[in-house]
């Protein structure tokens, strides 16, 4: 009993200080208050508390994911992992640009995703995982699913902003954002990489089947709907750079292209882990 409350002590924390975080974010750079500093960049103890949530999330992820029995692996780490990328990907890019008025959308989310793990157990042991090819093919593509997945809430973010531009809506809470310009900047460019690790993870997936699982690979529903996301970002990505690309079309291509690869994983995992109660 105490080695449960142990290992899910971390993921417990590091949800707390996510919501609590997400909150202090909301209420200094989005809500509408006369004391708001919407110009404030972030400070030095907000990068500190996000770096030490990450910290403490990842130790709870690696001590699940990697237990004396073997890898332990789950719809709820899946999405916990790639939320935790989500946010180191933010936190980095806050050295380099303005990222404060995004935090209030992506820490709420990494707190809901913190805690899946502390309710739902991760029961299974993933088989091969001391393959040097499965590991390459599970680091490449959970790369992927954080960079798209960040790419997609970077794109209802900009749609959100765009729609009340538009409508001459202006808020405080858009102040603190960067610019629309520097927004799609940053969206293309994790479109990019994680388009190029997903081409990695599929690629090696494809490649190295034979030698994990012993059989090829076949053409399921998860392949089919990998490979259909990936054929939406390929698209997107030669569109904008032929034709320039941008806006609304930008915006419902990353979201289509990510529907398909959520649906490629993690819906089919929730579906047998939750709902039909199999591994």
């Amino acid at each position: 009993m105490v080695d449960i409350v142990i290992q899910l002590l971390p993921h417990i924390l590091a949800a707390l200080l996510y919501g609590a975080l997400g909150f202090h974010f909301w209420n200094s750079r989005w809500r509408d208050h006369q004391d708001q500093c919407v110009a404030c960049p972030m400070r030095p103890w907000e990068r500190g508390a996000i770096g030490m949530s990450l910290l403490i999330h990842g130790f709870g992820l690696f001590g699940t994911l990697l237990n004396s029995d073997g890898m332990h692996f789950s719809f709820a780490l899946a999405l916990s992992l790639m939320m935790w990328l989500a946010v180191l990907i933010y936190w980095l890019e806050s050295f380099m640009a303005r990222m404060e008025g995004m935090q209030p959308m992506v820490l709420p989310l990494a707190a809901a995703c913190a805690l899946l793990p502390a309710i739902f157990s991760a029961d299974h042991v993933v088989a091969h995982a001391d393959a040097t090819a499965f590991q390459f093919h599970f680091l490449t593509a959970m790369l992927a699913y954080s960079l798209l997945t960040l790419a997609a809430l970077h794109a209802v973010f900009m749609g959100f902003t765009e729609n009340a531009l538009h409508r001459r809506i202006v808020k405080r809470s858009l102040a603190s954002l960067p610019s629309l310009m520097a927004m799609e900047s940053l969206l293309f460019r994790m479109l990019m990489l994680g388009f190029i690790l997903l081409t990695l993870a599929v690629g090696s997936g494809l490649l190295f089947s034979e030698l994990i699982f012993g059989k090829p690979l076949g053409l399921d529903h998860k392949i089919f709907f990998a490979i259909a996301s990936w054929c939406i970002f390929a698209t997107l990505l030669v569109g904008r750079h032929i034709w320039g690309w941008r806006g609304k079309r930008a915006l419902r291509l990353t979201l289509a292209g990510f529907g398909l690869l959520i649906l490629a994983y993690f819906g089919s995992r929730f579906v047998v882990e939750v709902i039909l109660g199999r591994f």
